[in-house]
Parts: C-alpha cells; sequence; structure tokens
C-alpha cells in the first residue's frame, strides 16, 4: 500500500510538473506570436517611446531589392549597354524639341503589344494634371512673375498637424493642407474615398487631386520635375506644397514611400519646415530637414508635388508656375531631359535611371511616339541592375507599362511576383492590375479576369479608371 501511495503521488506531481510546462510553452509560444503586433501597435500609436531593440524584434527579414534583369525577355541578348542607350535616348529627345506636342488623334493610351490593345492608368493620371477649372482667357489679368526677393524665412501659420493612421499618409496630409483651406475633413473619411481597402499601402498623386477636384470647393493639381526654388516661392506665396518623397526611418522598417507637408523654410540654416505626420514632432512646432536632404528624398519620386489651392487663385497659380507646367508634354519632355543629363553625370544613380524611364513612358503615352518604350524600358533595366528598393512598385508603375509596350511580359511577372511575395505588396492593387494586362497580352483571358477582379475587389475605384480607357 505504501508503495502504491507514493506511486501515486508522484504521478500527481508529474502531471503537475506536466501541466505547468505546458502551461509555460503555450504562454511562451502565444507570447511570440503575440509580441509582434503588439510592438508594432505600440510604435504606430507611439513612434518615439518604443526602443529600437524592441522593433527588431517584431521585425521580419525584408527583402533586399527588386530583381535585377539579366537578359532580355525577348531575346537572348543581354541588357542594353547603358551608355549606348544614353546616346539613343539623347537622340531621340534632341529630335522631339524644341516642337514637341501631342498629336490632335493620339490617346493616352501606350501602345503595349501588337497583340492586343491594353488601357493603362496614365490616361486618368494625365487628365488629373489640368484642372477641371479652365484656363484664366485673355480677358483674365494673372499675377505677373515677381522679380521681389523672397524672404529669407517662411512659418505659414494656422496649419496643425496630425498623426497618420496605418499607411495613411496620402490622406492625413491631404487633410492637413485642406484644413488650412479651411475645409474641415477627417482622414480616415478621406481615405475611405481614396483607399476603400484599408490596408492599401498606396495612393497615387492622382487620387488625392481628384479627391480635391470632386469631392471638395478645392482645387489641385500635381506635376514632377520641381526644384527647391519653386517650392520655396509657392510657401513663401501662402501655400503649403505636399510632396512625394522616399522615407528610410530604421533598417527594420527599411525605405518606404511618403507624402510630405513643407509649411516652411529657413535659408539661413538651409532647412524646410514641414509637419511629417510620420515622424512628428506633434507639438506643431515642425520638423526641420536642410534643402539637400530634401531634394535627396524628392528626388526618388521624379521631384513630385501636389498644389491644393482655392479655384479663384488659379490665375496666381499659373503665374508662379515655370510654363511648362501648364502643357504635361512639356512638362514629362523637360523632365526627361534633366533626368538624362543626371544619369550621365551620376550614371550609379537608379533613381535617376528610374525618373528617366518613367518620364519617357509618360511622354511615348502622350505623343504616341512607338520608339520611347523600349527607351524607357532600358532605363529601368539600368535601374534594377544598379539596385530598387524592394518596395518601389508599391508606388510607382511605369515599369510595368514600358515592358508591356515592349512586349516584354516575363518583367512584368517577375516584377509582380516580388511584389505578391509580401503581405503589403498583396494589397496594391496596381501589381494585379498590370498583371491582367500582361495576361490579356499573351491572350490568357481566364488568368487576365481573374487578376483584374482581384485588382477592382481590393479597389473598386480602378472600375471607373478602367472603363474610361
Amino acid at each position: 500500500m505504501k508503495i502504491l501511495k507514493y506511486n501515486g503521488g508522484m504521478t500527481r506531481k508529474r502531471l503537475l510538473w506536466l501541466g505547468l510546462i505546458g502551461l509555460v510553452v503555450a504562454g511562451s509560444i502565444g507570447i511570440y506570436l503575440v509580441y509582434p503586433r503588439l510592438i508594432l501597435a505600440a510604435y504606430q500609436r507611439y513612434p518615439n517611446a518604443v526602443p529600437d531593440q524592441l522593433l527588431y524584434l517584431a521585425a521580419t527579414p525584408l527583402p533586399t531589392a527588386l530583381p535585377a534583369p539579366t537578359v532580355r525577355a525577348d531575346s537572348n541578348v543581354a541588357v542594353s549597354d547603358p551608355s549606348e542607350q544614353l546616346s539613343v535616348i539623347s537622340d531621340q529627345l534632341e529630335q522631339l524639341q524644341p516642337t514637341v506636342t501631342a498629336s490632335p488623334t493620339a490617346t493616352l493610351v501606350p501602345t503595349f503589344t501588337p497583340q492586343s490593345q491594353i488601357p493603362s492608368l496614365s490616361e486618368t493620371e494625365e487628365s488629373n494634371l489640368q484642372s477641371p477649372t479652365p484656363k484664366p482667357t485673355a480677358t483674365s489679368t494673372p499675377l505677373p512673375p515677381t522679380a521681389t526677393p523672397l524672404p529669407t524665412a517662411v512659418r505659414l501659420e494656422n496649419i496643425d498637424i496630425i498623426p497618420q493612421k496605418f499607411n495613411n499618409c496620402g490622406p492625413a496630409n491631404l487633410t492637413i493642407t485642406l484644413g488650412y483651406h479651411g475645409v474641415e475633413v477627417d482622414q480616415l473619411d478621406v481615405g475611405d474615398v481614396i483607399k476603400p481597402n484599408y490596408d492599401d499601402r498606396n495612393v497615387s498623386p492622382w487620387e488625392i487631386v481628384d479627391y480635391v477636384n470632386k469631392e471638395t470647393p478645392m482645387q489641385a493639381r500635381y506635376f514632377v520635375g520641381g526644384d527647391v526654388p519653386l517650392l520655396k516661392q509657392l510657401i513663401a506665396a501662402g501655400y503649403p506644397v505636399i510632396i512625394e518623397k522616399g522615407l528610410y526611418p530604421n533598417a527594420w522598417e527599411g525605405w518606404m514611400g511618403h507624402y510630405l507637408t513643407l509649411v516652411g523654410y529657413d535659408d539661413v540654416s538651409q532647412e524646410f519646415i514641414s509637419l511629417d505626420t510620420f515622424l512628428g514632432p506633434w507639438d506643431g512646432s515642425g520638423r526641420r530637414d536642410s534643402y539637400e536632404t530634401i531634394h535627396e528624398f524628392w528626388q526618388q519620386f521624379n521631384h513630385t508635388f501636389i498644389l491644393v489651392y482655392p479655384p479663384q487663385d488659379e490665375a496666381e497659380i499659373l503665374a508662379m508656375l515655370p510654363p511648362k507646367f501648364d502643357d504635361p508634354v512639356q512638362m514629362w519632355s523637360q523632365t526627361a531631359i534633366a533626368n538624362q543629363e543626371l544619369t550621365t553625370a551620376e550614371p550609379d544613380n537608379p533613381y535617376a535611371w528610374f525618373n528617366l524611364g518613367s518620364s519617357l513612358i509618360r511622354l511615348s503615352n502622350l505623343i504616341g511616339d512607338p520608339s520611347l518604350p523600349e527607351s524607357a524600358a532600358a532605363a529601368f533595366d539600368q535601374a534594377r541592375t544598379i539596385g530598387l528598393p524592394w518596395r518601389m512598385l508599391w508606388y510607382q508603375f511605369e515599369p510595368y507599362e514600358a515592358y508591356l509596350a515592349s512586349g516584354r511580359t516575363a518583367d512584368v511577372f517577375t516584377l509582380s511576383d516580388a511584389i505578391l511575395s509580401t503581405e503589403g505588396g498583396q494589397n496594391v492593387e496596381e501589381t494585379y492590375l498590370y498583371r491582367s494586362y500582361a495576361y490579356t497580352a499573351l491572350g490568357d483571358e481566364t488568368a487576365a479576369a481573374a487578376a483584374l477582379a482581384t485588382a477592382l475587389e481590393l479597389n473598386p475605384n480602378l472600375e471607373t479608371a478602367v472603363s474610361d480607357q
């Protein structure tokens, strides 16, 4: 009996210890699964209070870069020599200047492949460069460009910062700018319209412009090819400027795209003052970044900027802007030339090559020049060879257009596969849209329809854009 009693006691103790061990193991697994979400949630709400060491614990290893091209998808020939291709591009741009104009019968739909006509978002994007408000007529009195020196320092008042919600920098910055003009909106309400899928990783400039022009009493336009003096002039005139730029907050998050509202500048310190919805500070004092830093990261998005203003200020805005900005053809042409010159001066700058490709495909869409897409594709090849951030095609989709127009559908699938390999990339609806076009080019209508359905499920707004083509 004693032996049985002893064994029974040991059995109960063993069960107790096994139960405790099981609880510890289960709890550890639970904590392991939950803590990254808790850390990231805390970081989203209090970004300055979470130590970097905790962020690294929550981080998922990131891809390194977009895949580089090895051989041309349409041949066994290696990617073109960059110096040789630059010579071709230079000749093309020289022939287009200074008489480049849009063909009266040309559409903005690129000629992707001889197999079929595939629509593009370019038409919608380019139409938003031009304001629905008619240009000033001959009876209008635009303000002449002023020769008066700008103030050495400007800080716009009565404009408040708000922290952005998850992946919501576009709506958040637009909310800030609209509030400055007296239009009170909530960033989540703006986001519901612009990006119905809360997890959507990107809002394009044309979507922001479209919202302003359709949903508010304000007017908006977006442009590429800006520079620091123009930003200062616009701010000095009383207009906050939203720029699209790159952002590298830390190693664990990696490079990403970001919108930033500039509200001031200081020539003495050579700094812009901005309201950064991601980095703060949240006391409204503004974040200060050097002109050089803003230029460096702004270049990563082809110096894109968005203006929001009352419709009655149209004449004043047009008077301040250089003439190229009133004509999309000239704007993209001059931006292509500037980027072509930069690739010569900085041949290892991937963003210069990327911007050159973007400018060429946009120009091709506008003037219907069938020779430009292949040059654009070659520029993108070089950018990929040097190395582009893996999130690049979350925000800018011109490589897809260039490769489609050049008959290089394999490149579209290679790049879109890389984007779809991450959870965030699976919420970029444009990825599925361009895969749909690639399948259409290959004659696979079933796969094309499935990809398009996924794109429309992620963002139903695309249905209007696609049906308008």
